[in-house]
């Protein structure tokens, strides 16, 4: 996440109660994005500054434990750069161009001056987040999948640039002679069939023999693997993991005036906010147009504060708000307030797990800093294969 203001619930609702839970099913790395928030706040230095480690505190009081994944800071990585450097000089201008939010955010940040390379870029950069830690899974939103596309083909074309030695088809030879003759010609079928007609099913079938053969063949190497993997694919050693989206669900939250909920923009609930605030702002909360007076009908799906009961609501309040609201039986501040309620309840426990690091700043900077090392370490190997893959391990 970019460190460009207050989290907020529309934050914690949209991905971070994702990451709390794929926490316990996944290894995980999750970094505050500095130089991500560069990319259009890069006349505001004050703005990171301010919420590096307010954002890493909402994290752990959200359910985040440093003890399941690693959080780091991504500045803190230089190896994030060189990765994103090298993935540069080979990949397409074009692809950076055809992102769909690239125009899309240009169009919507009038205000600022996007004609930058470090703008254009951030795609790359990103998959470089990706792929540096050799990612299985990204979770997004459906809206972020073309990001992941965009990865995938990073990591593909640098495997097909890169991963063929000038010795590689005597290699992919020794490995298909360590199969027995049967599986050698079933892989060459499969291949085959992948290569002309694309069919996954003869792809799985194919990386299905090479990994039974890893686990069998007593002189099979992990070099050979990755050989056969990257030939049926009619690509070069997998060097780089090509990604996939999770996508996870998504709860947008509007903001207090119906649209989208942003601190830039005024109408956001923020994470810890005090109890007296979040009433005061639910209770000032956009509501149906229609409902003028006290007496007059309105429909729930026309009003903001209806997004929040599908969030924090049970059925048989769900029920009273549809009956109330459409009768005008209730007002829409009788409607809001199992809102306020709910809200404060989730709020309460982040509150009282924020305050022990609030007062004690050191302890998350030291949390911050063992997450560091570990992204390091892996960080550090992934550059060792691609430096050697490049030739740049002189």
């Amino acid at each position: 996440m970019r460190p460009t203001g207050a989290m907020h619930l529309g934050h914690y609702h949209g991905a971070l109660k994702n990451w709390v839970r794929l926490q316990h099913e996944h290894e995980c790395f999750f970094f505050v994005a500095d130089w991500h928030a560069l990319t259009t706040h890069y006349e505001e230095r004050e703005v990171m500054e301010r919420y590096v480690y307010d954002m890493v505190i909402d994290w752990i009081a959200a359910g985040l434990d440093p003890e399941a994944c690693t959080l780091f800071i991504q500045s803190r990585l230089p190896e994030h750069a060189e990765l994103f450097t090298l993935l540069a000089m080979g990949t397409p201008l074009g692809w950076l161009e055809r992102v769909p939010t690239y125009k899309d955010q240009i169009d919507k940040l009038k205000d600022r001056d996007l004609a930058t390379y470090g703008f254009l870029g951030y795609p790359l950069l990103q998959a470089a987040d990706i792929l540096i830690y050799k990612a299985t899974y990204v979770p997004v939103g459906e809206d972020q999948s073309s990001h992941v596309e965009l990865t995938r083909e990073v990591a593909r074309r640098f495997n097909n640039l890169y991963g063929r030695s000038g010795d590689s088809e005597a290699r992919i030879a020794a490995a298909l002679a360590r199969l027995p003759k049967d599986d050698a010609r079933y892989y060459e079928k499969q291949r085959k069939t992948f290569g002309e007609t694309g069919s996954t099913e003869a792809l799985a079938k194919g990386e299905a023999l090479v990994r039974r053969a890893a686990g069998s063949i007593e002189a099979w190497t992990e070099e050979d693997t990755e050989r056969l993997l990257g030939h049926l694919k009619g690509a070069g050693q997998t060097i780089l993991t090509e990604p996939k989206a999770l996508h996870t669900e998504v709860l947008r939250l509007p903001g207090t005036d119906g649209t989208k909920m942003s601190k830039s923009y005024g109408n956001a609930i923020l994470m810890r906010d005090e109890p007296a605030e979040v009433t005061r702002k639910v209770r000032g909360m956009t509501t149906d147009p229609a409902r003028v007076r006290r007496t007059d009908p309105g429909d729930p799906e026309k009003c903001p504060v209806w997004q929040f009961h599908k969030v924090y609501s049970d059925a048989a309040t769900q029920d009273w708000v549809v009956t109330g609201c459409k009768t005008a039986g209730i007002g829409c501040l009788d409607c809001k307030q199992p809102v306020i309620d709910a809200i404060l309840h989730e709020q309460q426990p982040w509150r009282e797990r924020a305050e022990a690091y609030l007062s004690n700043p050191k302890q998350v900077q030291w949390i911050v800093e063992m997450g560091t090392e570990r992204a390091r370490t892996v960080a550090r190997q992934t550059m060792r294969d691609v430096r050697s893959a490049m030739g740049l391990s002189y």
